[in-house]
């Protein structure tokens, strides 16, 4: 343990950890592997927490309800992102002086690598991604994960390179001392309200993201997203500001400050804000010193995360894109915004709507030159969205119908605006489904 880590748990005995699952069960592990004697409680408010399981049996837990004896009790209370600050029982213990903490603050006080870090409230699961992918495809050692994939505390390691964390406002809440090399704000819309007092509220949360950042990432198209405090800024947008978009001999090319590094046409993802995303990414590396020139390769290879908005076929110049995690209106309205179609867009929606208005849709699907097919448990509510709808009982069904009339420049999406569990386990399943029938019938047509 570094001289700068054991002076933060000096005077810490008691630690309690509120609220288990994933997280929960990364900080406990955490907890154990320190080298200094601590006493450490769990209490999960639900009668069978997952995860409770894998605790030994020198740890007590309460569950079902609080314990707020525990609590008043403690030195340090590491509490679960989901648990809202506001909550009596948090808010009693603060009042005792009693720091009350998330994961990401104990990363921050045992990382030795430089740390950028991303949020927003939409887009920073693929930025977080491609950053890292991008990051690795020129050499370096780095560990990515926070809100997506594998927790904060999981990734520390002595021969990491780089950090890469995607964070939530909830985990920024209970964050002070996260020192970013540099911090990527993307966009802000309503969300959360349920937890939140209102959108100043929430802003003020991912706001915390520039506390000790050495670099600001925002939207020039948002301004709510530059930082309140005086630290350097970098902006993305899709004009030739800094990170941006250029014209070139008829061709469009993602920018540094009006110089060319990549065109758009070269890149595997799809939609206007994958391009945003790209930018951000480039973005990031630069404010750590990465040359952007040896992340182009893989940049223009890089499809997406599974589900959402992925490349997975192109076949003679025929695109299948799987957006299973569309399963929203504004998921897939965002879909489609942007696309670069010069052939038909062949589009899947339906499953369980939730008793969603659909009619967003319609404008936008006016605008395009869309094949419309409907299928599932709710297919019904999007016939009247366009005249070229057709409606089947699956989504099988309809690809079946029109797979061997698809032409180069055409694009097949799976972007359903629906939940899934009328046909598939989850949107994952959908999915996955949607990826094999691309294959089978590429294949079956080729």
């Amino acid at each position: 343990m570094s001289h700068s880590l054991l002076a933060k748990w000096q005077g810490i005995q008691r630690v309690v950890v509120v609220g288990l699952g994933v997280t929960g069960l990364s900080v406990v592990r955490y907890l154990q592997k320190l080298p200094c004697e601590l006493s450490i409680k769990v209490i999960d408010t639900r009668a069978k927490p997952p995860g409770v399981e894998s605790l030994d049996a020198s740890i007590e837990v309460h569950t079902g309800s609080w314990q707020l004896d525990w609590l008043l009790e403690s030195d340090l209370i590491v509490t679960n992102p989901g648990i809202a600050l506001a909550t009596p029982e948090t808010q009693q213990a603060l009042a005792n002086n009693i720091p009350v903490i998330g994961d990401i603050e104990l990363f921050a006080w045992a990382a030795n690598a430089p740390v950028v870090a991303i949020t927003g409230s939409n887009g920073k699961s693929t930025v977080t991604d491609l950053t890292g992918v991008l990051a690795k495809s020129a050499g370096l050692t780095v560990g990515v994960g926070g809100n997506i994939g594998v927790p904060a505390l999981e990734l520390l390691a002595d021969d990491v390179d780089l950090y890469v964390l995607e964070l939530s406002s909830f985990q920024l809440e209970t964050t002070s001392s996260l020192k970013l090399a540099a911090a990527a704000y993307l966009n802000l819309s309503e969300d959360h309200m349920d937890r939140y007092q209102g959108m100043e509220d929430y802003a003020e949360a991912k706001q915390r993201i520039f506390l000790h950042a050495d670099k600001a990432i925002v939207n020039r198209a948002e301004p709510e997203t530059f930082p309140k405090n005086d630290i350097p800024v970098v902006s993305f947008g899709f004009d030739e500001q800094d990170f941006g978009l250029v014209w070139l001999e008829a061709q469009e090319y993602l920018s540094k400050q009006g110089q060319p590094i990549v065109a758009v046409e070269d890149l595997k993802l799809v939609g206007r804000h994958n391009i945003a995303n790209s930018l951000v990414a480039l973005a990031l590396l630069d404010s750590v010193d990465v040359e952007l020139a040896s992340v182009i390769p893989a940049l223009k290879t890089y499809s997406g995360l599974t589900h959402r908005c992925q490349l997975v076929v192109d076949n003679d110049g025929i695109k299948w894109i799987n957006d299973s995690k569309a399963t929203n209106v504004a998921s897939t309205l965002a879909a489609l915004s942007g696309l670069q179609l010069t052939g038909c867009l062949h589009l899947l929606v339906g499953g369980v709507g939730k008793g969603a208005d659909f009619s967003e849709l319609a404008p936008v699907l006016q605008s395009l030159n869309v094949q419309l097919h409907c299928f599932g448990q709710d297919g019904d509510l999007f016939v009247p969205l366009h005249s070229s709808a057709l409606r089947w009982e699956t989504m099988e069904q309809a690809i079946k119908s029109f797979h061997h009339k698809l032409k180069a420049g055409d694009l097949v999406m799976l972007s359903p605006a629906c939940a899934s569990f009328d046909q598939f386990k989850n949107f994952m399943d959908r999915g996955d489904e949607f990826t094999r029938l691309a294959q089978h019938y590429t294949k079956f047509s080729s």
